[in-house]
């Protein structure tokens, strides 16, 4: 019989790297107006210092995919749990700001890394009946570790007045990463190695042990069978992945995850304290909003762990899109008619959250991860989540520019339109995936 909870522990330590994720990329939402204050940054220069984990995080996605391949999932995690320990002391000690964003691409390079490794491994480890349940479990790690962090945030930012912040809390806030980051490190040493991966090598009775632990002896078997058959037909180049067939998974891969950033979400992550600032609120109160996004965000990614092996992804998607769609419309009319001091601007925003936490949040993590064959998985997830970051780089760099140049409205009408963009290609092209093994799936190309 196949041990759930051996699983669940494997795909939960896993996981861990999406709560760094989270964590890391949303401290600079309370850290950034002390920041701003500490180095008298122009708004251009408030985009730089929020994407210069960024641009770690896209260099971080292109050696991933050929480090888990070449020296193993676990092993390439491992490396992660170390650059995110190292960018947490290096991020709360310089008094340069040349310094500072050094520290902070450094962190990008795990955020990167951990944001393809976590799910391609989860993805390669769990039974097919849960697996949509289980990459799942990496969003809402993410989610978690935004939560958190708003909390600690929030937290650090009462122990002292604005003068304490620019100079110390800042500090405190980056340096807190360090904990997560040791603790994922010293849990992937009781993990085991992706079995895909190993099949891959060449060691099928280390291979077979994990499948049995996750799928029982009978199933195990079998999978391992359709593995090895699958691994012999690839040759596992680059090129692969423009045959026919698979060019249509890479596009739907590299697409789902550009328009998972570029409909929003990270505007409203990154950036929630000085819109809330802007439209009225008290430092505090702005602070206390942002943590409330956290809070849905959370509640309703587990509403998406709950629905996504049982409606499906495509579904889930679809209406979760559509939500999306309505919501920033209104946000954007909120903008456009000046009506921010009623309830209205923030019901909008919390049910944007709820809509992209339920669907085009988690989603696009558990289809990249399901689309491409074991033979190309890593370089073909670094390509796709590399999309990813390029869609967050450009909402971190442009939003500040954009909030002071065209205003919320027509902001949050672009990001309107980007969603209804993703709502039709979903429609046409994405195929349902819940239920069937990774070569299932890709014999679907075929």
């Amino acid at each position: 019989m196949a041990n759930s909870l051996f699983v669940l522990r494997v795909c939960l330590v896993a996981a861990l790297g999406g709560l760094l994720f989270g964590y890391d990329t949303a401290v600079i939402a309370g850290a950034i107006g002390f920041l701003q204050a500490r180095f008298d940054l122009s708004p251009t220069m408030v985009g730089w210092v929020a994407s210069s984990a960024i641009w770690g995080c896209v260099a971080g996605v292109a050696f991933a995919g050929y480090l888990s391949d070449q020296f193993g999932r676990k092993k390439a995690l491992l490396l992660t749990a170390f650059l995110f320990t190292i960018s947490g002391i290096a991020t709360a000690l310089p008094n340069s700001l040349s310094l500072f964003i050094l520290a902070r691409f450094v962190g990008g390079l795990a955020i990167g890394a951990a944001s393809m490794l976590s799910p391609l491994y989860i993805a390669e480890i769990a039974p097919p009946h849960i697996r949509g349940r289980l990459v799942t479990l990496y969003q809402l790690a993410i989610v978690i570790g935004i939560n958190l962090i708003y909390y600690v945030n929030m937290q650090i930012a009462a122990m002292g007045d604005q003068a304490w912040n620019t100079q110390t809390g800042w500090r405190i806030m980056l340096g807190s990463e360090t904990i997560p980051a040791i603790l994922f490190g010293i849990l992937l040493f009781f993990v085991p190695e992706s079995p895909r991966w190993l099949i891959k090598q060449g060691k099928i009775g280390q291979a077979l042990d994990i499948l049995k632990a996750v799928n029982g002896t009978q199933q195990a078997e079998s999978i391992r069978e359709q593995i090895r058959e699958s691994l012999e037909k690839k040759t596992g180049t680059f090129s692969d992945l423009f045959a026919p067939g698979l060019r249509k998974a890479l596009s739907i891969g590299v697409v789902l995850a550009l328009f998972s950033q570029i409909t929003g979400i990270n505007a409203i992550i990154y950036f929630a304290p000085e819109i809330f600032k802007r439209i009225g609120f008290s430092a505090d109160s702005a602070f206390m909003q942002t943590f409330l996004i956290g809070i849905i965000n959370t509640i309703f990614t587990i509403v998406a762990l709950w629905l996504v092996d049982w409606q499906g992804r495509r579904k889930l998607l679809l209406w979760g899109v559509a939500g999306m769609t309505i919501c920033l419309g209104v946000v954007g009319y909120c903008f456009y008619f000046s009506l921010l001091s009623g309830p209205w601007l923030l019901i909008a925003i919390l049910a944007y959250i709820a809509c992209f936490a339920s669907s085009l949040g988690p989603i696009p993590w558990i289809i990249i991860s399901e689309i491409f064959p074991t033979q190309t998985r890593g370089v073909a997830m670094s390509v796709a989540t590399g999309m990813v970051w390029v869609g967050v780089l450009l909402i971190t760099q442009f939003t500040p520019i954009l909030l002071d140049s065209v205003g919320g409205a027509y902001l949050f009408w672009i990001f309107m339109g980007n969603s209804i963009v993703i709502f039709l290609f979903t429609l046409k092209n994405i195929p349902e995936t819940k239920n069937l093994t990774l070569e299932e799936i890709e014999q679907q190309w075929k």
